[in-house]
């Protein structure tokens, strides 16, 4: 009765192997490599009694590995084994549309071409929904600077009191997109993609919330319309806000 291959062949070969004179380590003799992952037909050896022997990963499953190929090629059996899953993190986004992810850590690592790891990062969508994202859908409306005057009212009666003038603040934007209209006219043609520019929130503009409208979020794309220039638009990240400030270099103003 011939015998297929399987385990107790091995088993039988291998106290065959030592028993018989002169039997040696059949993968230790290969060449580089000594020891072949997944399945490579290639990656044989002869056994002492004459036949046919692997030293690849496969053997396990195919049962014909040589007899010296656990001591060899680290031959001990493993499964992968994966630890739970952390929490979600945070939404990336903090308005609109982002994605937050969660993983897992390897414990045990997959040995002698068994099942690999599964997935050990997942990602799902979500929706930032920050209660100050109202302010990312504001658009700024600007100026340039040479609109800045500190002019008297001429309607304003002689005797009424100039009401007192309060700090300005600064809020500096890197331009991420400056439409096609804004090269065709007056002062927009200064405007350039990934320029930081400086947009002054004067008095004037503040609105009833003590702020001017489209300020941004720091870290968030919001846009911008050239008051003066209809059909010049674009957007910007905000990179800083200053307090009581007065911008000094490429400046705009909040109108």
């Amino acid at each position: 009765m011939q015998l297929r291959s399987s385990g107790l062949w091995l088993l039988l070969f291998a106290v065959w192997a030592v028993q018989v004179p002169g039997g040696q380590s059949v993968c230790a003799r290969r060449g580089p490599p000594r020891c072949c992952t997944g399945r490579n037909n290639a990656c044989t050896g002869v056994s002492p009694a004459g036949t046919t022997c692997y030293c690849d990963t496969y053997c396990h499953r195919s049962a014909d590995c040589c007899e010296d190929y656990r001591g060899q090629c680290g031959g001990s059996v493993s499964n992968c084994v994966v630890g739970p899953w952390g929490m979600w993190s945070e939404c990336n986004s903090r308005c609109g549309i982002g994605s937050r992810e969660r993983a897992r850590q390897v414990i045990v690592p997959p040995r002698s071409g068994r099942n690999p790891c599964p997935d050990l990062r997942q990602r799902r969508g979500c929706y930032g929904e920050d209660p100050s994202c109202h302010t990312s859908k504001e658009v700024a409306k600007i100026l340039p600077d040479s609109f800045k005057r500190d002019f008297r009212d001429p309607w304003r009666r002689h005797h009424a009191k100039t009401p007192a003038r309060t700090s300005s603040y600064c809020v500096y934007f890197r331009m991420k997109h400056v439409g096609p209209v804004c090269r065709l006219q007056g002062w927009s043609r200064q405007l350039m993609q990934e320029q930081l520019v400086c947009v002054e929130c004067q008095a004037e503009a503040v609105a009833s919330n003590g702020r001017c409208l489209g300020d941004g979020l720091a870290g968030t794309r919001t846009f911008w319309t050239a008051a003066s220039l209809p059909g010049c638009q674009g957007s910007w990240v905000q990179e800083d806000l200053r307090e009581d400030c007065t911008c000094q270099l490429l400046s705009f103003l909040f109108v």
